[in-house]
């Protein structure tokens, strides 16, 4: 560090227990003369950004919020096109991570930061995916909660003392984190595999069957959804009315041992019922309009696309090239997907498009010639279904049969 400028290092700032005690560390142990917050609004509720800025203010700490919450949606959009889940649940904080982490390195580098640092613990993904953008740069990355070693009791006992602004945590038993796409529930008596979570750890979804059965539209274009029953929304309009409808019909919880990238299998509780429904109704247009071949090489396409947004890593070069294969299957997924909301579960019902790879009359019970083929056109394909199969049998058989006619039932002296 310099020792004619004045120091700066800006601060993954949410007003918690850990960003709030990062604050006088940063200026103890690692010397920094001032301590920059910056938040950034990927659709959390209104309440923690008043937590941040009435903490910010008793630390006397300059904050800074930025906006993301479109370039959010369309990143959760991107998803939706690569049907982009990790172990069953639909990405959340992974992909808002990136997203946060570029907005708090161009508030940095704006101004004239040395450093940027996060309150992330040792254990977790996010010190990863926050620090595969940051140390892109030419600036400092710091950790305090991991390279100091704290824990949780080390740090409420450290605020005591130093009376910073907390009550030592998120006021509640959970920890919580929200944005537009998922509101991920963990921690206490979470951590415990057999522990059955009570009602009250959901805000999103409502008790599933609470509700009466609804119909709701969904239209795509190439891929994006831009209506819901016939309503043109923006990404960030369409996914919040989505998480009333659908959160009222309880759909879109997880609850699951997830491993993380560090290799540590953790309890984890999501919901997330506008990302389900989205991805819900993509698949099944995807159905309708791609043919077999292209249906089996996108699984293998969108398994990786969505382990390295699990990774943090949207910006990698893998990313581009795999977007650029599902760039060309999305642009005949247009048309409209009618879903169910019942009982917690939402399930396809109706599918329509210009460009299905679909013939009503060719599938029918009822006709008997199609664009020229008949039915009995498939004797022949019947006959060498299973041809090979059967020629091995055959073989096998035979084989045994000379096998224990043998003496000693084929031991041979």
């Amino acid at each position: 560090m310099s020792n004619t400028t004045k120091s700066k290092v800006a601060l993954a700032f949410s007003g918690g227990l850990d960003t709030t005690v990062c604050v006088p560390l940063l200026k103890e142990e690692y010397g920094y003369d001032e301590v920059v917050g910056v938040t950034v609004d990927v659709g959390q509720p209104a309440e923690e950004f008043d937590e941040a800025d009435e903490t910010a203010e008793a630390l006397g700490v300059d904050t800074f919020v930025v906006d993301a919450k479109a370039e959010f949606a369309d990143l959760c959009f991107d998803a939706v096109r690569a049907n982009a889940d990790y172990q069953g649940y639909p990405l959340g904080t992974a992909l808002a991570r990136p997203v946060i982490a570029q907005a708090i390195l161009d508030v940095a580098i704006e101004e004239g930061c040395d450093a940027v640092a996060h309150g992330c613990t040792g254990k977790g993904n996010d010190q990863l995916r926050f620090e595969a953008v940051w140390r892109g740069s030419d600036l400092e990355v710091i950790a305090p909660i991991r390279e100091l070693g704290l824990t949780r009791d080390w740090e409420v006992e450290y605020a005591a003392e130093h009376d910073l602004p907390v009550d030592g945590g998120n006021g509640g038993d959970w920890s919580i984190d929200t944005n537009l796409w998922s509101r991920s529930v963990e921690g206490d008596a979470l951590e415990d595999p057999n522990y059955v979570p009570p009602e009250d750890i959901y805000e999103w979804t409502a008790t599933p069957g609470d509700a009466e059965t609804e119909l709701v539209e969904l239209t795509f274009e190439e891929g994006y959804p831009v209506a819901l029953n016939g309503e043109e929304m923006d990404p960030v309009e369409l996914t919040e009315t989505l998480n009333d409808l659908a959160g009222k019909h309880g759909v879109g919880r997880t609850d699951m041992m997830e491993d993380r990238m560090l290799g540590l299998k953790v309890r984890e509780n999501y919901e997330h019922p506008a990302a389900t429904a989205l991805l819900t109704a993509h698949e099944a247009l995807e159905g309708l309009v791609l043919t077999a071949e292209e249906r089996q090489f996108k699984q293998q396409v969108d398994a990786q696309w969505s382990q390295k947004a699990y990774e943090g890593l949207v910006m990698a070069p893998l990313v581009d090239a795999l977007e650029g294969f599902i760039a060309t299957t999305q642009e005949r997924v247009t048309g409209t997907v009618t879903l169910k909301f019942e009982g917690g579960q939402c399930r396809p019902v109706g599918r329509d498009s210009e460009f299905a790879t679909y013939s009503e009359s060719a599938a029918s019970f009822d006709t008997e010639t199609v664009d020229g083929i008949a039915q009995e056109d498939a004797t022949g394909v019947a006959k060498y279904h299973g041809f090979q199969t059967r020629l091995a049998n055959k073989a096998k058989e035979a084989t045994k049969q000379t096998t224990e006619a043998l003496p000693d039932g084929g031991s041979e002296q």
